[in-house]
């Protein structure tokens, strides 16, 4: 671009967006910077985004910031439309974009004809209608897991850390949304009928907005950029990884796409030799069905705090994919959880503590997780290994019980 260096546009594009967050008019912006907005990439903008992070602009900044940076950006990003497979993990994606928001786009209609209501009697269709609207929302669940298990452990290995984590951020202030409204439709009948409008009028709002703008962050920015980094041996791990998960009960009908099976040699079968330990001896095939046998899930992380194994309980309660092989622990937490993973590893490496244990109810199951510091023979750090059960019907148990009721 006229006589400008890659470094020179990528300091004038930083330079926009610290200006942005200086409170300077996007429209002033817009017209002091204009040469230098043609033809800007998704893939400049998550590095600059990343840069800022990395110079002390926090995350949360960032993310509030996100929807002026688009305004900035928003007219070249559109010009650049990639070319999506149905098919493809993205494709499924994007499809599922488009059903969630015509999703909320019924909540909207809904809510308005609610807002013109003059008491909860005159409303009971559309409760009923906002209740399963609900179900179809809380089933996006799965959409948000096959993002943050699958595609963005991916990201990360290719060094595209930031945006996976602000996409988070909106997942889970998505997630606190849609809670509070199942919360207001359950006890819309114990408070005014006026405040339950206000209520639901600013939670529907906030569902959509952070929906809409989370979307277009996704379409235009984070995929393209994934498109571009991913090899094609990851995109058949990652369609693997999304059908492991599983999919929302609006997504649209996907076939698999035909693929030649690549690096499958890479699984070849190998003699099954066995290990010997000091209590006696296994094979690998042994050890595995063993591991995942166990009513538990396991979780072992290194000494330099990257996932190492999990096991695949046939009852798994947390999500785990192939795609968090060899990703740092801290990304796999969302980003209000992080100080306490490094305090607990931190007490673990220095040899301060051995266990850390904690419980919450997840679905009306009282689930149990404890973290445990693995040492050798001579106390030296291996790693931390995290062991998660559902302990409901555990804590009914009373008395004894000696004999066999297996029924025929």
């Amino acid at each position: 671009m006229g006589g400008f260096t890659e470094e020179d546009r990528k300091k004038v594009l930083k330079d926009i967006l610290k200006q942005i967050h200086m409170g300077i008019p996007i429209e002033k912006i817009k017209e002091n910077f204009q040469k230098f907005l043609e033809n800007v990439s998704p893939s400049e903008i998550v590095e600059i985004e990343q840069e800022l992070i990395s110079e002390g602009i926090s995350r949360e900044e960032i993310q509030r910031l996100c929807d002026l940076h688009l305004a900035i950006f928003k007219e070249q990003l559109e010009k650049q439309k990639i070319e999506i497979t149905p098919t493809s993990p993205i494709g499924i994606l994007i499809e599922e974009h488009k059903m969630l928001q015509q999703i909320t786009e019924k909540l909207i209609i809904l809510n308005e004809k609610i807002q013109r209501a003059e008491n909860i009697d005159l409303v009971i269709e559309e409760l009923s209608q906002i209740k399963h609207i609900l179900n179809e929302l809380m089933d996006a669940e799965k959409h948000y897991l096959r993002e943050e298990n699958v595609l963005f452990p991916i990201l990360e290995k290719h060094g595209i850390t930031e945006p996976p984590a602000i996409m988070w951020m909106e997942h889970n202030q998505l997630r606190e949304n849609k809670k509070q409204l199942k919360t207001l439709i359950d006890n819309s009948t114990r408070i005014s009928f006026s405040d339950f409008k206000e209520q639901l009028s600013k939670l529907i709002n906030s569902i959509k907005s952070v929906l809409d703008a989370h979307i277009y962050k996704e379409n235009n920015i984070l995929f393209p950029v994934a498109q571009r980094v991913i090899t094609e041996r990851e995109w058949i791990d990652i369609r693997e990884g999304f059908d492991e998960i599983g999919y929302c009960c609006f997504t649209p009908l996907i076939e698999k796409p035909p693929i030649e099976k690549i690096a499958k040699e890479e699984k070849s079968e190998k003699p099954m030799d066995t290990l010997q330990f000091d209590t006696g001896n296994l094979t690998k095939e042994e050890i595995e069905a063993i591991l995942n046998t166990l009513p538990i899930d396991i979780t072992f992380v290194d000494k330099d705090d990257t996932v190492k194994f999990f096991n695949k309980a046939e009852k798994r309660i947390f999500v785990r994919t192939k795609a968090i092989l060899g990703r740092k622990v801290q990304l796999c937490h969302p980003q209000k959880s992080i100080h306490i993973v490094n305090r607990i590893l931190e007490a673990f490496k220095k040899g301060e503590k051995d266990v850390a244990e904690f419980w919450i109810n997840k679905d009306g199951h009282l689930i149990y997780i404890r973290y445990f510091a693995v040492r050798d023979k001579n106390g030296k750090y291996l790693g931390t290994i995290e062991v998660t059960q559902d302990i409901t019907d555990l804590k009914k148990i009373e008395g004894e019980k000696r004999l066999l009721d297996w029924k025929d």
